[in-house]
C-alpha cells in the first residue's frame, strides 16, 4: 500500500469550505470514501451553511460557527444512523456546504421585442434590460428543488431561469401598470417594486430570495424613437411661421456678405421661400383647428410685427396698433366701441367693445359733453 492509499483511508477530522470563487453556490466536500470521525471539527464560516445529508435525505443543517460533531449535536442524522446513545464509531455522511452571500448584478433582459399597449401611442414594443440581486434563503429546500446531489453548483446553473423568470413576470408588471411610456423612466422605482412582489413568491419556491432588483432602460425600437425625436424636434421649434422668417433672414444676412448678383438672387429665393413656408404652416394650422375663414375671405397680411390688432378707419384697414396706440386712437376719437377691429386669432372682425383686451382702452375715454 503507498502513501497516498494509506492517506486515503485515514479518517476525516477536520471539515471545512474556504471558497475561492465569486459564484459558486453549492460544494460538496470531498469525502470519498473516506469516514468522518466522531468528533471531527467542523467549520462553518460566516455566510455559509453546511448540510449533512444521509443516503439521499438531508439531515443536520449547521450555521456559522466551530462544532465538534458528536451524536449530541447531530440528531437527525443519529436517529437515522440508528445509533445507540454515546456511539462513537465513523460514520458516513455527504456533506454540502452552501454560500449564503448575495450574488449580485446578475443580468436580465428582453432577446426580443414584447408587444405593450399604450393609451397615448397604441401598440408599441418594448425592450427592457437591467440586473438583479439574490441570495439562497433555505439551504435545504434549494438542495432538494435545484441543486440535488451535483459536486458543485454555480451561479450560471440557475441563471438562465432566474432571467426568464424575470422577463416573464417583469413585462407582465409594465403592462398592469399601465404607465404611460413617456413616464416609465420616472417611475423605475415603482416598476422595479411591482416586478419584485411578482417575481419573489416564485423565487422563493426555489429557497431562494430576491433582494435587488433594477431596471436600468426600457426602449422604443428605433424607428419609432426616431419619430419620436421629430416630435420633439417640432414641439422645440413652436411657431413654425416665426422659423421660416428666422429661416429667410439668416438667409438675406448670409447673401449680404456676399456682394456678387448670385447671393442676392439666392437671398431673394430664400426669403420668398421662407414666405411661402410661413403661408403654408399658417393654413394647416387653420385647417386642422377648424377655425372659419376670415370675413371678406381673406386675412390681413401677416407683417412681421408685435402689433397685434388693426382697426377700420372710414371703412380702410389701418395698423396694426399695440395698446398705446390703441389709447391715442380712443382719445383722438378715431376708436370707440363701435369701431371694427380685429388681430390674428378672430374669425373675422368685430366691435372694440366686444374684444376684452380693449375695454380697458375704450375705458379711459371720457364720455361725450353734454
Amino acid at each position: 500500500m503507498g502513501i497516498f492509499d494509506k492517506l486515503r483511508n485515514e479518517f476525516i477530522d477536520i471539515i471545512e469550505w474556504t471558497d475561492p470563487s465569486a459564484d459558486t453556490i453549492v460544494w460538496k466536500f470531498p469525502r470519498y470514501q473516506n469516514e468522518i470521525k466522531m468528533n471531527a471539527k467542523l467549520t462553518v464560516r460566516e455566510s455559509q451553511v453546511a448540510v449533512f445529508m444521509n443516503e439521499g435525505k438531508i439531515a443536520d443543517v449547521f450555521q456559522p460557527g466551530m462544532y465538534t460533531l458528536t451524536t449530541q449535536n447531530m440528531p437527525v442524522l443519529s436517529t437515522l444512523q440508528g445509533w445507540k446513545y454515546g456511539f462513537n464509531s465513523p460514520f458516513k455522511a455527504d456533506v454540502f456546504f452552501v454560500s449564503m452571500r448575495q450574488f449580485t448584478n446578475q443580468k436580465w433582459g428582453t432577446k426580443n421585442p414584447v408587444m405593450l399597449r399604450d393609451a397615448e401611442f397604441g401598440p408599441l414594443r418594448l425592450r427592457a434590460f437591467g440586473s438583479y440581486a439574490f441570495r439562497v434563503k433555505d439551504a435545504g429546500e434549494f438542495l432538494k428543488e435545484v441543486a440535488a446531489t451535483n459536486p458543485e453548483f454555480t451561479v450560471e446553473g440557475i441563471n438562465e431561469q432566474l432571467r426568464n423568470l424575470a422577463v416573464s413576470r417583469g413585462m407582465e408588471a409594465i403592462a398592469e401598470a399601465k404607465i404611460p411610456v413617456l413616464d416609465l423612466a420616472a417611475n423605475y422605482e415603482e416598476v422595479s417594486g411591482l416586478i419584485t412582489g411578482k417575481i419573489g413568491a416564485e423565487f422563493n419556491e426555489l429557497g431562494l430570495e430576491l433582494t435587488k432588483f433594477l431596471i436600468e432602460n426600457i426602449s422604443l425600437p428605433p424607428e419609432v424613437e426616431a419619430a419620436l425625436d421629430k416630435r420633439s424636434s417640432i414641439g422645440i421649434v413652436g411657431n413654425l411661421g416665426a422659423y421660416a422668417q428666422f429661416q429667410a433672414a439668416n438667409s438675406m444676412e448670409k447673401a449680404a456678405e456676399n456682394p456678387s448678383g448670385g447671393g442676392l438672387a439666392a437671398a431673394g429665393l430664400g426669403a420668398g421661400m421662407g414666405a411661402a413656408m410661413m403661408g403654408q404652416v399658417g393654413n394647416i394650422f387653420q385647417n386642422n383647428n377648424n377655425q372659419p375663414p376670415n370675413a371678406g375671405g381673406g386675412a390681413p397680411p401677416p407683417l412681421p410685427t408685435a402689433a397685434p390688432f388693426f382697426v377700420a378707419v372710414d371703412g380702410k384697414q389701418t395698423g396694426p396698433f399695440d395698446l398705446d396706440q390703441l389709447r391715442q386712437l380712443a382719445a383722438a376719437g378715431s376708436l370707440n366701441a363701435q369701431t371694427l377691429v380685429w388681430k390674428t386669432g378672430m374669425a373675422a372682425w368685430s366691435a372694440a367693445s366686444t374684444v376684452p383686451e380693449l375695454v380697458p382702452v375704450l375705458a379711459t375715454v371720457p364720455p361725450p359733453l353734454p
